[in-house]
């Protein structure tokens, strides 16, 4: 059985994080990407430590050499989609950009994948995830009272308004040039895809009832019922019993009685009702409370490095990460009919060269006469 997006075929002009990261999702379900970056053609396909790159062949192109240009344009007239993640107007300078693809393929979807998008006062600025959901207003909410904010790692720029968005977006392309016949530009940035993934926050600001100042609101560590809680051993305990039916559930597993406390919603009883939680949880590990809360809906979860994430039996029963080689998580979403999967294992770069090419129809003969024009660099 082939992954949902079996027969649409991408080419990468390899990048960093999200651009690789897209394809990879993209790969994973079924679609034939070759990722064309330096590296060497003639290299042994040795396993790459970037899990990011797996479930494609790495193939060695030169893009400034001019074999290699008409090598990724010839590759465009049977492609459905090109994703780079350049500044603005280097692939143009290239011979690469839109207008040069289209006139080979009119139906090719270009992806480009950018922080600040391909037009604006900051298009040309370098930057990276935090930059972006600075600008966004991503950033500005995640942290406690009185404090600064955090970074949450890269997921919110890069992996989740950067990533994800790009690939929803190219394949939405896809879909409506196979209507249409006509390709397009996907200007995925990464502040505008941050910035909608405020949705919500921007609509509780609306309606007066989240406020800008950090750490007070109900989803921010505000709320004593949303929050993290340190256990006698030094470990954590996520509560998240937003919901009055939890709520009781909660004051339950605690030994507490509704009664006793300020009603859940009286924001001005949140610091006292908090402390009085956290005292409770330092009474008990982590794994103590984990057997209080395991069998009940108080919304009450273990807080798991990655590598414990990776043995907890709900991950191991669910397969949600591939414990065969190097630990890295399975391909996600899941699909009933058409099952995504990890088709290659990551390699060093340019190692696929021979075996890529030949899958897009590029014969061994032809590939010599490519890499005596310096093709592969």
């Amino acid at each position: 059985m082939s992954g949902p997006l079996d027969g649409i075929k991408v080419l990468e002009l390899a990048g960093i994080g999200p651009g690789p990261y897209a394809c990879m999702l993209l790969a994973d379900m079924g679609a034939d990407v070759l990722r064309l970056e330096r590296g060497d053609s003639s290299s042994e396909r040795t396993l790459s430590w970037d899990l990011l790159n797996r479930s494609r062949y790495s193939v060695a192109v030169d893009l400034k050499n001019d074999a290699g240009r008409d090598l990724v344009l010839e590759l465009c007239e049977q492609a459905d989609v090109l994703i780079e993640g350049f500044r603005p107007g280097v692939t143009e300078r290239l011979g690469l950009g839109p207008d040069d693809v289209w006139r080979r393929n009119p139906r090719l979807v270009y992806g480009r994948m950018t922080g600040y998008g391909q037009r604006g006062p900051l298009s040309q600025r370098a930057g990276h995830d935090i930059n972006y959901i600075a600008i966004s207003g991503a950033l500005w909410p995640v942290g406690r009272e009185g404090e600064r904010p955090v970074p949450p790692l890269n997921l919110v720029g890069d992996f989740g308004g950067g990533s994800l968005f790009l690939a929803l977006g190219v394949v939405s392309a896809v879909l409506s040039a196979r209507t249409s016949g006509e390709g397009q530009v996907v200007d995925a940035a990464m502040v505008d895809g941050s910035a909608s993934m405020l949705a919500m926050t921007h609509s509780f600001m609306n309606v007066g009832v989240w406020h800008e100042e950090r750490g007070v609101n109900l989803l921010d560590t505000g709320a004593p019922f949303y929050e993290v809680y340190e256990t006698k051993d030094r470990q954590f305990i996520a509560v998240g019993a937003i919901e009055s039916k939890f709520y009781e559930q909660l004051l339950e597993g605690l030994g507490l009685a509704s009664d006793e406390l300020p009603p859940q919603m009286e924001r001005a009883k949140w610091a006292e009702t908090k402390e009085r939680f956290a005292g409770i949880f330092k009474s008990k590990t982590r794994d103590e409370w984990t057997d209080i809360f395991i069998g009940v809906d108080a919304c009450v979860t273990p807080v798991l490095s990655p590598r414990e994430a990776a043995v907890h039996p709900y991950n191991t029963e669910r397969n949600v990460f591939s414990l065969v080689g190097p630990l890295q998580p399975q391909p996600a979403p899941r699909f009933s009919k058409t099952p995504s999967e990890i088709r290659i294992e990551p390699h060093s770069a340019g190692s696929g060269t021979r075996e890529g090419l030949s899958s897009w129809g590029i014969d061994v003969e032809r590939q010599k006469a490519l890499k005596a024009d310096g093709a592969f660099g």
